[in-house]
């Protein structure tokens, strides 16, 4: 029987375990974007507590890209030094790194589909290779492509906020386009080796919106690409979380996410609501799911993979309170006995 506690792989990657930290707004990076010393200690933390992975944050790469305040960004190569710190510092606990990367708009505009002209799609598939490129030369991993959540990219899945009627508009093949030329570009800029992920929406549970066929027929193709791994998600700004009528409590997308591991090659990593390590389990044994992420649960306890090492029997000790959400000092839990603090001296 599979274990989440088993060493794995994802790709090239050696994992200890099969627990990921998904991307998470932490709002701990400086004006510009730069990780803080603060960051790199929460960053630090969850790789001393022992999950599998670390997705970062989601990080904007473009000059005049749109984001909330104190979001991650790798705009040139100016940065890549203070990333080059936040690498080592994971890697001296023995976890890898990836960066997630996003696209939201420009000019405080959050973008739809509509909102660019073809030369603006062909320049946001370049700044996602050329950001992907700065990750690779300051030290991560791999790269995700952040495809979910009602982002840019999402939203071309979607055939309600898709309106285009050129390439990038219309039927499935088309409405997923631009996420296969991004994939092919940061992959021809990195490498065939260099690990790149994506996150995807499975519905964004709307009427009718189209996503679950696109995000199927883009993943059976992202994985002909060459991708290592495919996070499911589900849900947008506008939309209730967690989506009503889900026949779960947790593990919501769980369905969705078997149906990924049956129809493509790559390993299915699940996020939503994942709290209790006995059902984790079954789905590792019973789904095809080879990996499980959590967001909010490692903001309370860090070293929840190492707690749950010890104590399987013990869900999370997260209630999905959001009371995380826009705390004067980052989005930390405020019931976290030990707030971030920076104790390894990086200044």
């Amino acid at each position: 029987m599979k274990t989440l506690f088993e060493r794995t792989t994802l790709g090239p990657l050696r994992l200890r375990n099969r627990l990921v930290r998904s991307a998470t707004w932490e709002a701990m990076a400086d004006e510009e974007g730069r990780p803080t010393p603060r960051l790199i200690v929460a960053y630090r933390d969850l790789a001393y507590g022992r999950v599998g992975l670390i997705i970062t944050s989601a990080t904007t790469f473009m000059a005049d890209a749109t984001h909330p305040p104190r979001m991650l960004a790798i705009r040139d190569d100016t940065y890549i030094p203070a990333y080059r710190d936040l690498v080592n510092v994971v890697h001296r606990e023995g976890t890898p790194i990836i960066m997630q990367l996003v696209f939201p708009g420009k000019n405080g505009v959050m973008w739809t589909p509509a909102d660019a002209t073809g030369d603006d799609i062909r320049q946001v598939v370049a700044e996602f290779g050329r950001a992907a490129v700065r990750a690779q030369v300051a030290g991560f991993d791999g790269v995700q492509v952040h495809a979910a959540h009602g982002y840019f990219t999402s939203q071309f899945l979607n055939v309600r906020r898709n309106t285009r009627t050129d390439e990038y508009g219309g039927p499935v093949e088309n409405r997923t386009r631009i996420l296969r030329e991004i994939v092919q570009e940061i992959r021809q800029k990195t490498g065939d080796t260099y690990p790149v992920l994506v996150k995807i929406n499975c519905s964004d549970f709307e009427e009718n919106d189209g996503v679950w066929d696109a995000c199927q027929s883009v993943c059976r193709d992202l994985a002909d690409l060459g991708i290592c791994a495919i996070e499911v998600s589900g849900g947008i700004s506008k939309t209730p979380f967690p989506p009503p009528g889900l026949p779960y409590d947790e593990s919501i997308f769980r369905d969705y996410a078997t149906e990924l591991a049956r129809i493509t090659n790559v390993p299915v990593i699940l996020v939503g609501v994942n709290r209790t390590p006995a059902v984790m389990t079954e789905l590792l044994n019973t789904r095809g799911i080879e990996l499980f992420s959590l967001s909010r649960p490692f903001l309370r306890q860090p070293d929840l993979a190492r707690f749950w090492e010890k104590n399987p029997d013990r869900p999370a000790e997260c209630s999905s309170c959001d009371a995380c959400r826009n705390q004067p000092d980052g989005n930390v839990c405020p019931f976290r006995e030990d707030p971030v603090r920076n104790t390894c001296g990086i200044e």
